[in-house]
């Protein structure tokens, strides 16, 4: 079953870049951004607001539809305008790890995804801890258990990594 498109009216880019394997999407005259126009710097947003947060959401659909390196892109620029806000920046920065986790298992790389799954788990899990389960719409510790599953499995494909699931009651 497909999951959920929380933007469905914004496209996928034409590929999802695999270092290594495919033209880099804004460096590269072939890359799937490479002629895009550069786009203003994220704007802050509070967490409570996190469901009208374009990037953020968006960020979730990558994710969840196996863009991951471009939903590691989609997040970070949320994330370094919330640094002033430790909680959110965690948030954004543990979830930037676990996609980039997901990404290592594409890669081949079992190490990358060991070390990058326990640090993203890890920072969401303190922000869970001082905030409370739910955060910016993510059921966090249901996310880490499902995560370090994932993980401790040793997969083979990224394609078995549990998705993003946002409360938009």
């Amino acid at each position: 079953m497909e999951p959920r498109r929380y933007l469905p009216d914004r496209p996928f880019p034409e590929y999802a870049f695999l270092p290594g394997q495919h033209p880099h999407p804004t460096r590269s005259p072939e890359g799937h951004s490479f002629t895009e126009e550069s786009e203003a710097p994220a704007e802050y947003f509070a967490p409570e607001s996190w469901a009208d947060n374009d990037d953020y959401l968006y960020g979730v659909d990558l994710y969840n539809h196996g863009y991951l390196w471009e939903a590691h892109e989609a997040w970070e620029g949320l994330w370094h305008q919330a640094k002033h806000d430790p909680h959110q920046a965690q948030h954004l920065q543990g979830l930037i790890q676990c996609t980039a986790a997901a990404l290592k298992v594409r890669m081949g790389q079992p190490k990358g995804l060991a070390s990058l799954s326990k640090l993203g788990t890890g920072r969401l899990e303190e922000v869970a801890i001082a905030r409370g389960p739910e955060f910016m719409g993510l059921d966090v510790f249901d996310f880490i258990q499902a995560f370090r599953t994932f993980a401790e499995s040793s997969p083979k494909d990224a394609e078995s990594r549990p998705r993003i699931e946002l409360d938009v009651a």
